[in-house]
């Protein structure tokens, strides 16, 4: 099938790989501009420009699609079908109408749970056991097009949304795939009405950990917080971040939320503990717990913020 390829980070890089690997002819690959990045600002270019670029594809990077040029181009490129995977631009109604075969998307949940730009990080921010990828034809709202098809996967208890992205990338590929091969056949499902939770953008201000929350949900939130911005606490005046921890039983009743012990077990909200494993100071390497200890003893008593 001849398509135009429309993604931008790493995400997207296994599905423009699958569909050359299947074989289709992908005549132009469209993603955001380059950006300035690291220390030196140094202008790089989108994950997707690049395999694009060593492919031998054409690679258009316009500001926006909202215009009567980028329209035409995409005219004149004739493609069978659009395939838009984390492109970071919503599709306007005039290049939607273009391909005869629709403009389809690829999105990391199970629609119409979590619409938006990060259904990845708050299914494990919210402790589901459960997500996975839908195809889903393109409509002008947000996430809000016909289903073709899904494919579900278990989320591990200890799965971080760095590990569940880089397996629903892989899945999405697979079902992408798929969905091209028996297009002609699906019936595209409606989402309905259904209102369901917005997955908003995450910041740094999520970061800090509210330890009179329980151990379970805190657990969650270190999970679906790595690899960022990272959930964090403040230990000796800097900023110490919390990489991986695990729900044990607390060693003592009654005492207050944030509570430490030498082994940084720490109580957590209706007497619930977590014990922190990996760890990040503020100018420092990540270590384990153990490391950690050795040069940064607990001082009997000590309570982190909440």
């Amino acid at each position: 099938m001849r398509l135009v390829f429309m993604g931008t980070p790493d995400f997207a890089v296994p599905c423009l790989q699958a569909l050359l690997d299947a074989g289709h002819t992908v005549c132009g690959v469209y993603t955001q501009p380059d950006k300035p990045k690291g220390r030196k600002y140094t202008l790089t270019p989108p994950p997707v420009k690049v395999l694009a670029q060593k492919s031998g594809i054409p690679v258009f990077q316009p500001k926006t699609l909202r215009t009567p040029e980028a329209a035409a181009q995409l005219r004149q490129l004739a493609p069978e079908a659009v395939l838009v995977v984390a492109y970071g631009k919503l599709l306007p109604k005039e290049i939607l109408e273009i391909p005869p075969k629709g403009c389809i998307n690829v999105h990391a949940s199970l629609l119409p749970a979590y619409r938006g730009a990060a259904p990845i990080q708050w299914s494990v921010l919210n402790g589901d056991k459960e997500t996975g990828v839908t195809t889903m034809y393109m409509a002008e709202g947000l996430d809000t097009g016909d289903i073709l098809l899904q494919e579900k996967t278990p989320i591990g208890a200890e799965e971080t949304a760095g590990q569940l992205h880089d397996r629903l990338s892989a899945l999405g590929a697979h079902l992408l795939v798929r969905t091209l091969a028996e297009l002609d056949a699906i019936q595209p499902r409606p989402q309905g009405k259904a209102t369901t939770a917005y997955a908003s953008m995450l910041d740094k201000s999520m970061s800090p950990i509210d330890w009179s929350h329980t151990a379970s949900q805190i657990h969650s939130w270190i999970c679906g917080l790595n690899p960022w911005p990272t959930a964090s606490t403040t230990y000796g005046g800097r900023q110490l971040k919390i990489l991986a921890a695990r729900v044990v039983k607390p060693k003592q009743a009654g005492q207050q939320p944030g509570t430490v012990d030498s082994d940084l077990t720490v109580c957590c909200g209706e007497g619930t503990a977590l014990q922190v494993t990996e760890v990040q100071l503020a100018g420092k390497k990540r270590m384990s717990a153990v490391d950690f200890l050795r040069g940064h003893p607990v001082p009997e008593g000590a309570v982190l913020p909440c």
